[in-house]
């Protein structure tokens, strides 16, 4: 077994060290992405996995200070605290019918495989991002002109990450990388709840 460490991060199992690095922090610089950088996130996000090869996912990208005002009028107030200094925010969306095959059982599944494709290439490149769900998803769908047919799971902070002491005083012990569970307690083998056989 190799151990592999970041931070209070550490890995039982040799793995690429981005799934280490990226984390999600809320302090972010006002430094705008360059496109050739932004774009290489929705890159990664392209070759994501997916079923039947339907390609669920979309992203709304707001990177104007236009487009990015309208991102913070649905926007908590506890996230648009911290969230407001981003130069780039993205709205992540999945299409739930597809006009010929009818329901598409995994649209959230490979939706969210895009998303971590996304997440590491950001990392890869030391760009922060940190995914939040805490917004008015129905007036999210209005300003954003989302049809019905869609769902909108989360939206995407994407920056330079700033310095801890830049956020408010109540954030700042947050503001670190995480530890996870150990495998053994989620994955099962066998039956649900049966122990990995070691």
């Amino acid at each position: 077994m190799t151990e592999m460490t970041y931070g209070n991060r550490r890995a039982d199992h040799e793995i690429w060290e981005y799934f280490l690095r990226r984390w999600s922090p809320r302090s972010f610089l006002e430094t705008p992405v360059p496109e050739e950088e932004l774009l290489a996130l929705f890159e990664a996000a392209r070759w994501a996995p997916s079923a039947n090869n339907l390609q669920p996912w979309r992203f709304i990208l707001a990177r104007t200070p236009e487009d990015v005002a309208k991102f913070h009028s649905f926007i908590s107030e506890s996230n648009l605290v911290w969230a407001k200094k981003a130069p780039a925010i993205a709205a992540v969306l999945s299409r739930r019918i597809h006009e010929e095959r009818g329901p598409i059982r995994t649209h959230a599944f490979d939706t969210g495989a895009a998303w971590g494709f996304f997440a590491l290439e950001a990392a890869r490149r030391g760009i922060a991002t940190h995914p939040i769900g805490g917004f008015d998803r129905d007036k999210a769908r209005e300003v954003l002109r989302v049809p019905d047919d869609y769902d909108i799971w989360a939206l995407i902070i994407i920056g330079y990450r700033g310095d801890r002491d830049a956020l408010p005083e109540a954030l700042r012990p947050r503001e670190q990388p995480n530890a996870r569970r150990p495998i053994e307690s989620f994955v099962f083998e066998g039956a649900f709840g049966e122990a990995l056989k070691r």
